[in-house]
């Protein structure tokens, strides 16, 4: 009906004072905790705390960040969420957040960098305390996230290495984990290893050739450029599985020997188990493949892809506690040093990995 007014059936401070008997003052002392609450007698909280919860009233706490000026709020901004590798670090994130007064914001770039940076214009805007930033392989770096810092908001990016922007990242050590990676199909004895390596730009990229290399320099391994593919710089959210389609499928047409292909990351394995098993090659009796990540997708195809895995919870839940003691810690970030978490990987075998057998 025109000029109806709204009403709201929200139990106010008010409401409980008229229905406890006390004034709204000494009731908003009592549920707010306030540090005149210790002078209010023990029988008097416990009779508005029980009228309170029996009319089942709420503190506000938009009023309240108004009060304090504190939002109680943490940033999260995921590059892709339908990325599997967010997965787990959400829940991490989410685990850490639970028992405190934070709440989440969740924002979804969608691989976009206008879109990235708009949504950081936001949560500035909403005056978030803490920023997690969840960074795929498609992260593309921005000036953006200097800024949070400048504004003296405690920022930690997981997945990435934005130390030298003076970011705090958390990240598995992407070096040992391909070290790791290749140790594995050496034991098995494979020695004909196809590669198909990440973005020649990206740093995960970078760290895992060079782990690679330190193993191969070690046991004195042939790396064979034949045998060596490169994923192209596509920022799209599907390359890495085109990726590994193409490149597999290229490296099957070359005709050049190999008992075992090493992916950049599990989606870029499970193309190339698509593109191997296209091709009528087995998997694992005539190519083992081993991917990196751990990502839950790698677990329900045939076979279950044996890979590197990344602790992603235990990523989301470092940086979280990261930005939260950042947080109570209330110092001047800018003076201080970016912190650098490395993790360690761990081998997951599954069935995509068996021991050479050669005729």
């Amino acid at each position: 009906m025109a000029g109806r007014r709204h009403t709201s059936n929200r139990v106010t401070i008010v409401d409980v004072a008229r229905k406890s008997g006390f004034s709204p003052s000494t009731v908003s002392i009592v549920l707010n905790e306030a540090p005149l609450s210790r002078y209010v007698a023990a029988k008097t909280k416990e009779h508005i705390r029980k009228i309170a919860q029996a009319m089942g009233y709420r503190p506000d706490a938009f009023a309240r960040s108004l009060r304090s000026r504190r939002s109680h709020t943490i940033g999260v901004m995921i590059f892709d969420i339908s990325d599997p590798f967010c997965t787990l670090i959400l829940r991490g994130i989410e685990k850490t957040l639970h028992p405190t007064r934070y709440l989440p914001i969740i924002m979804d770039a969608h691989n976009e960098r206008k879109l990235f940076e708009g949504y950081l214009e936001m949560l500035l805007d909403r005056r978030v305390e803490g920023l997690i930033v969840v960074a795929n392989w498609l992260f593309a770096e921005t000036d953006l996230l200097a800024d949070m810092e400048k504004h003296s908001i405690p920022t930690v990016v997981i997945g990435r290495d934005l130390t030298s922007s003076h970011i705090s990242s958390v990240l598995v050590d992407n070096a040992v984990g391909a070290y790791a990676a290749l140790d594995h199909l050496y034991e098995l004895g494979h020695r004909k290893i196809a590669f198909i390596r990440g973005p020649a730009s990206l740093h995960d990229s970078v760290n895992r050739w060079r782990g690679i290399e330190k193993f191969a320099a070690e046991r004195e391994l042939e790396l064979d450029p034949k045998l060596i593919r490169e994923l192209p710089e596509i920022l799209e959210a599907n390359s890495g599985f085109d990726g590994g389609v193409d490149l597999t499928a290229d490296l099957i047409r070359s005709h050049q020997k190999f008992t075992a292909l090493m992916a950049f990351d599990d989606v870029t394995a499970l193309g190339s188990l698509r593109a191997l098993m296209q091709a009528g090659v087995r998997v694992p009796e005539d190519c083992s493949v081993i991917g990196f990540d751990g990502v839950p997708p790698a677990a329900f195809c045939t076979p279950a892809i044996t890979t590197i895995c990344q602790p992603m919870e235990e990523m989301g839940m470092m940086g979280t506690e990261w930005v939260l003691k950042s947080i109570d810690k209330d110092e001047d970030r800018n003076a201080s040093a970016p912190v650098l978490k490395l993790l360690p990987p761990a081998v997951l075998v599954r069935g995509s990995t068996r021991s050479c057998i050669t005729s």
